[in-house]
């Protein structure tokens, strides 16, 4: 504590703190601010900050590529989304509705955006994501957006859609964090 006040510039943020309460810097958007949803009501007043349909994981009517495509084949990101947390012994833990539990040790096809975790065009361990990647060093959602896919065969890297089989994970206690996995994957035309 005495090298703190040997410092002149250590007063000054003393007296400049003291002086006056600080105030949170309010950014605007190029987009403006969106009207709450009347067909969705906020659980809480933090809820009603974000309009349902906005945010990681939700994709951007402003996005270059298109959003998925619906198809009947596939598990909907809806249906893997639908998972709540809890905090338990000081950790956020993933509740999985029964609907999602169903499906652990199946084999499901589950489409998305490619995220690859190796170098080169052909991935065998690669992401899955419900929403394309905009930033090659941002994560498009959360850990209920994304599927960690193993294949046994390489998968050629692509920006478009891909549609992965294999069975799957639903994990409850994974180190890395994430909710779902999808081993001895093949890639689907």
């Amino acid at each position: 504590m005495k090298h703190f006040f040997r410092c002149p510039g250590a007063w000054l943020a003393v007296l400049l703190l003291g002086a006056a309460p600080v105030q949170a810097q309010v950014l605007s958007s190029p987009l403006g601010t969106p009207s709450p949803s009347k067909s969705s009501p906020a659980a809480s007043p933090a809820a009603a900050a974000v309009p349902h349909g906005q945010g990681a994981g939700v994709h951007s009517p402003l996005s270059p590529f298109a959003p998925l495509p619906q198809r009947t084949d596939v598990v909907a990101w809806s249906q893997l989304t639908s998972v709540t947390t809890r905090v338990e012994d000081r950790r956020m833990v993933p509740v999985y509705p029964k609907a999602v539990t169903a499906l652990h040790q199946k084999t499901i096809r589950v489409q998305g955006f490619m995220m690859p975790l190796q170098v080169g065009e052909q991935q065998r361990h690669f992401l899955l994501s419900s929403v394309p990647l905009t930033c090659s060093f941002c994560i498009p959602g959360g850990p209920e957006s994304m599927v960690e896919v193993h294949t046994k065969e390489p998968v050629k890297y692509s920006l478009g859609a891909v549609v992965v089989e294999g069975q799957f994970h639903v994990l409850q206690n994974d180190p890395y964090g994430l909710y779902y996995r999808i081993t001895d994957g093949v890639g689907v035309k």
